[in-house]
């Protein structure tokens, strides 16, 4: 199911690269209109480093691939190193939870909870735990992280003969490293409390939380263009224009890429627990540095939009939801390149090149 885009105020110029979740219940806001709730994930373009500070030093490990379409040569950068070399990519990760405090005093904390809490989950799932081993179709593409496996089964062509050939995400131990809590004291024309799947959550304007993003990347002295930040915040979505519900967004500021997911901890809801993140880290791994750059036949390079399907894996006693991916066959790759010959890592019954937009 693929739900209609909004209407984007220019000042953004979002590219939505997906709209997706084929079950998006029945909304009921409590204090806006529910016509204009949309499940939606979004991509804002790269915008120029903080002036008047120095360049972080250090840029994103990436390699460069291409693939030809109906006589058309389609170029392409991706995060890690290149599959025919048989090398392994680690990708310095950061998690960066993020307190929405609204003007009412409701409190969306992803440290609430102790080892049950959201970030406490995130930390644990399948796109940072390593525990998983992925048969896709019969085929064992590898006991890694979620984005390792997909990225291994879209170019099983090549790293099935390739064991080294890896993209994992983590830092000084085998999970990423957890910065300090961003506390946002979140104006009242800012944020709202809202229920658009007949849950109590957060909404917060996209351009604040964007701006206060930036602003914490700036002051960072941890954060640098080498690795991935990743904002976490709980129950929470974006809205744009008044449009609900972002779950996530990925982007660029100078050569520092980042990513933002909204943790959902009601089942059945748009964003539940880590599928926002899977969307977003898939994105990012196939088109990191500039968002949308990565041009295809069926627009931009956006791995989780086509199929909008979540999968269940039960890690470490808990049930996560994971986004399936669209391997690069889907937008005009190579037909055999991938595990099985497969569209998606989890073979979605796709059967023609962009079948399903963008």
């Amino acid at each position: 199911m693929k739900c209609a885009r909004p209407q984007l105020s220019l000042s953004l110029l979002l590219l939505f690269f997906s709209v997706c979740v084929s079950h998006l219940g029945v909304a009921q806001n409590m204090t806006t209109d529910p016509s204009r709730v949309q499940s939606q994930y979004v991509v804002i373009p790269p915008r120029p480093a903080a002036a008047n500070l120095p360049a972080p030093s250090g840029t994103l490990r990436e390699w460069n691939g291409s693939f030809t379409y109906n006589g058309v040569n389609y170029p392409y950068v991706m995060v890690g190193a290149d599959p025919a070399t048989n090398q392994g990519a680690v990708i310095t990760t950061w998690i960066i939870p993020v307190k929405i405090v609204l003007s009412g005093g409701q409190t969306f904390d992803p440290l609430s909870g102790g080892t049950a809490s959201a970030l406490a989950r995130t930390l644990l799932s399948p796109i940072f735990d390593s525990s998983t081993t992925y048969v896709q179709g019969g085929v064992d593409v590898g006991t890694t992280q979620y984005i390792d496996a997909f990225q291994r089964a879209n170019f099983w062509s090549i790293v099935q003969n390739h064991p080294n050939s890896h993209l994992l995400l983590g830092g000084p131990t085998a999970r990423p490293s957890v910065l300090p809590e961003l506390t946002l004291h979140v104006p009242a024309q800012e944020g709202i409390l809202g229920s658009p799947f007949g849950h109590q959550v957060a909404e917060v304007d996209l351009n604040y939380l964007d701006s206060q993003l930036s602003s914490y990347m700036t002051n960072s002295h941890i954060i640098s263009p080498t690795g991935l930040p990743i904002f976490e915040i709980y129950n929470t979505y974006l809205t744009n224009g008044g449009i609900c519900c972002i779950g996530g967004y990925h982007s660029a500021q100078g050569a520092q890429t980042y990513a933002e997911f909204s943790y959902i901890g009601y089942a059945g809801d748009f964003g539940e627990d880590v599928s926002g993140l899977s969307h977003e880290v898939g994105d990012w791994a196939d088109d990191p540095l500039y968002p949308g750059a990565n041009v295809t036949p069926c627009g931009g390079l956006s791995v989780g939009g086509p199929s909008g399907s979540l999968y269940p894996y039960l890690v470490h006693g808990f049930t996560y939801h994971l986004q399936d991916l669209a391997f690069l066959r889907y937008f005009g790759g190579p037909p055999d390149g991938s595990v099985n010959d497969w569209w998606t890592f989890q073979n979605y019954p796709f059967t023609q090149v962009c079948q399903n937009g963008d």
